[in-house]
């Protein structure tokens, strides 16, 4: 399998915080010219059979993913697993102490979001999560739109769930360690998801790539739903630079809410490795 693909390898179902369920988001896959999927819920892969399925029903190759949410250097980090065993104990039970805090977080939220005339947030928020265990600010975000707070979910994240807003409380996730271990003993790949989006210094970046590698990490994302065209050039170069392979996805949330829809964006950079070249043996075939 060679680059040019229409691989779309990061989205998210209503499992996690997106708004379509895995059979929608295949079929919209299906739809707009997707030939490899993979859906990655975040810190969760309960839907992985039902997309495995609705992937064969529409014509689409699969593979399985997770986006595991990681504390770097003061900062969350999203790391995308391509090929994993869903059936892995030691991911299942990372993934389980990672989700873990998400509770005690949202109920803090709630209560700042309290402190300045929001009212009901938490319950407002578990609305619009399938799954409570993985309650998250987008869920916040949903409910402060519904309410007439703001507008739309980017103006919520404008003033409100980021750091030094109402509504923001830190929470430290997985390390970078363990999660790009779970990945590696489920018998995946891990990506360093959207990296543009950090607020990293190029000395903490270059850490964070050090050190993804150093674990075990295989590649990041190049092509990808928030990075601009100058971005996806820039971390062309990252690859390079760190003998790292080349992912794509648009990192689809929702048809409401995404800017980027599956299967839009342009293909990786022909001189780079695509990442599905590494998991040749784990794509689920058509049939």
């Amino acid at each position: 399998m060679t680059s040019p693909l229409n691989a779309d390898l990061h989205c998210h179902s209503v499992i996690s915080d997106g708004t379509l369920t895995p059979e929608a988001l295949a079929e919209r896959a299906k739809a707009h010219g997707v030939e490899l999927w993979a859906l990655t819920d975040h810190d969760e892969i309960g839907g992985q059979q039902r997309a495995a399925a609705a992937a064969r029903r529409v014509g689409l190759q699969y593979l399985t993913g997770v986006e595991i949410s990681v504390t770097f250097i003061g900062q969350t980090v999203h790391i995308v697993g391509l090929g994993v065993d869903p059936d892995n104990a030691e991911l299942q039970l990372g993934l389980q102490r990672t989700r873990g805090g998400r509770g005690q977080r949202a109920i803090e939220m709630s209560e700042d979001l309290e402190r300045v005339g929001i009212h009901g947030a938490y319950q407002g928020a578990l609305k619009y999560a399938g799954n409570h265990e993985l309650i998250s600010r987008t869920h916040f975000a949903r409910f402060l739109v519904e309410t007439g707070v703001c507008r739309e979910t980017n103006e919520v994240f404008r003033k409100y769930l980021t750091e030094g807003k109402p509504g923001y409380i830190e929470h430290r996730w997985a390390s970078l360690k363990d999660a790009v271990g779970w990945i590696r003993q489920a018998s995946g790949v891990a990506v360093i998801a959207h990296p543009a989006r950090y607020k990293f210094s190029a000395t903490e970046e270059f850490a964070l790539f050090s050190e993804f590698k150093n674990h075990g990490g295989e590649a990041i994302e190049v092509v990808t739903g928030s990075h601009t065209t100058a971005e996806y050039a820039s971390y062309a170069d990252m690859a390079t630079e760190f003998g790292l392979a080349a992912s794509r996805g648009s990192d689809f949330h929702s048809p409401d809410e995404s800017h980027t829809d599956l299967g839009t964006l342009p293909p990786l950079p022909e001189h780079l490795t695509p990442v599905w070249e590494l998991l040749a043996e784990r794509i689920q075939p058509l049939q």
